[in-house]
């Protein structure tokens, strides 16, 4: 069950990342109200996958899901660069993160 929280609050992470831009520096209530609603869930999910698993896999994991997602969420909704040296940067983080779990005991 850890690490479905885990990826949930990976995910989460994404889209409060997302809002986080799309609030204009908190200037904008709806997109504030989301991004703080679902940094609350996403840190509440972190803290439950922490029980079991250990701290730097909990947290890399959850760090690189956000760094991806927020990535692909840029490029695809925000008309972001997709360079191949971003492409390659992102592939990189989705390599260590697939380290990370197999090296993970939980």
């Amino acid at each position: 069950m850890a690490w479905i929280y885990l990826v949930v609050a990976g995910i989460l992470e994404v889209v409060w990342s997302f809002f986080m831009k799309q609030s204009d520096g908190f200037t904008k209530w709806q997109p504030t109200l989301i991004t703080f609603a679902t940094m609350f869930v996403s840190f509440g999910l972190l803290s439950l996958s922490m029980r079991t698993l250990p701290l730097g896999t909990a947290y890399s994991i959850w760090t690189g899901i956000g760094a991806v997602g927020a990535f692909v969420a840029g490029v695809l909704l925000l008309g972001e660069q997709a360079s191949p040296m971003r492409i390659l940067a992102a592939a990189m983080i989705v390599g260590g993160l697939v380290l990370m779990k197999l090296s993970s005991p939980a």
